[in-house]
């Protein structure tokens, strides 16, 4: 998404399975991680999103610590710097899947993090540029996605309360209508 301020984010790798998380999130983030969802574990999509966090912005989610298996593949560099990762500081706050006749698609997790579970500096691969922290309340002034901003117009209501909210939207197309639903549920909070 060029000009765009966006989350860094990006895809699964098979590798992501096999690694050995040293910490989780509660239970009922887990459980929908993969709700509706016949893919990856949630282990993996927690994987997943710390490594593309470390790749694209050089910030580490993990514990101190020697890896109790050889890390696999992409994960060699952030043992290579001590750590394991660790989800536990995760919550899983959102998914959204693009509409169907793009040219890509998406089925996205969307994660928030307290920055005192991230270790290191912003840097990153260089894949994205501009990389940088803002404010909750600057965020708005940015050129942002359309479902960056609806992300992001859930987000005040999560950091007021310490445990997962009842509902956890799910943006996504369905025929003709696009619809917010819950997570876990079947019938439709709004429509658009």
């Amino acid at each position: 998404m060029p000009d765009k301020f966006v989350f860094p984010g990006g895809a699964l790798s098979p590798e992501d399975e096999q690694v050995p998380l040293a910490g989780l999130p509660n239970r009922l983030c887990q459980e929908r991680l993969i709700a509706e969802n016949a893919g990856p574990s949630a282990t993996a999509i927690m994987a997943a999103a710390i490594r593309e966090l470390w790749e694209e912005t050089g910030l580490m989610l993990g514990q101190k610590g020697d890896w109790p298996i050889a890390p696999p593949g992409e994960w060699a560099s952030f043992a290579h710097a001590g750590y394991r990762p660790d989800a536990s500081g995760l919550r899983f706050m959102f998914r959204a899947v693009t509409p169907p006749g793009r040219p890509r698609r998406f089925d996205a997790r969307f994660f928030v993090v307290e920055g005192h579970h991230a270790s290191g500096e912003i840097g990153g691969d260089g894949e994205l540029s501009n990389l940088q922290w803002i404010p909750l309340d600057q965020l708005r002034q940015f050129n942002l996605p359309f479902i960056t901003q609806v992300v992001l117009a859930e987000l005040p209501g999560l950091l007021t309360h310490s445990e997962p909210p009842e509902r956890l939207p799910y943006f996504h197309a369905q025929d003709e209508e696009v619809l917010f639903q819950n997570l876990q549920g079947k019938s439709p909070l709004d429509r658009f």
